[in-house]
């Protein structure tokens, strides 16, 4: 079976982007602040046609969001700009339009939870990303979309970072041919 994914089966998300700057392996969450180096804009992007496929088949579904240009990721901010994590605001335009508007106090798990998850699962090292999850709005594109999104300081509007690109077709397309 042979699968090609088209733009309009993309689905995109603005999240939060945690930078590591010092490694381990089963960090505490009370250690888990004192591994983070700065943090970015990110946007993850799914290949939805493709993840429904592998699901029903039971394959595992992490190629989906592993092609190329499907995590587009701005600046480096460093930890010292971002007083408090939990007081962002993260939103997505599509074409001028908000398709996204979420605030990091609403994350399902707070940032040192995530980092005692994913370290009890793999050792982090310097310059790792970790993504702490979207905002309801998850929306997909077309080509010839624009997409803006940005990260702002809640407690005192200061944009800390944007990111604006164009949606065009991949020449060759995305495929994925699953195992047997």
């Amino acid at each position: 079976m042979r699968l090609l994914v088209s733009l309009a089966a993309l689905a995109l998300a603005v999240e939060l982007g945690l930078v590591i700057g010092k490694g381990g392996r089963d960090i505490s969450e009370a250690n888990a602040e004192e591994h983070i180096s700065g943090y970015t804009l990110a946007i993850d992007m799914t290949a939805r046609n493709l993840q429904e496929e592998v699901k029903k088949k039971g394959l595992p579904w992490s190629t989906v969001k592993g092609f190329d240009t499907f995590t587009p990721v701005g600046s480096y901010i460093p930890k010292s700009k971002v007083p408090d994590p939990h007081n962002l605001n993260l939103w997505l335009k599509i074409n001028e339009q908000i398709k996204q508007n979420g605030h990091t106090s609403d994350m399902i798990f707070r940032i040192p939870r995530l980092i005692q998850h994913v370290s009890s699962v793999m050792t982090l090292e310097e310059g790792d990303l970790i993504l702490t999850g979207t905002p309801t709005g998850v929306g997909p594109i077309t080509a010839g979309d624009r997409i803006e999104c940005a990260l702002v300081d809640a407690a005192t509007n200061l944009e800390l970072e944007r990111v604006a690109f164009g949606v065009r077709d991949r020449v060759a397309g995305y495929l994925y041919v699953p195992p047997n």
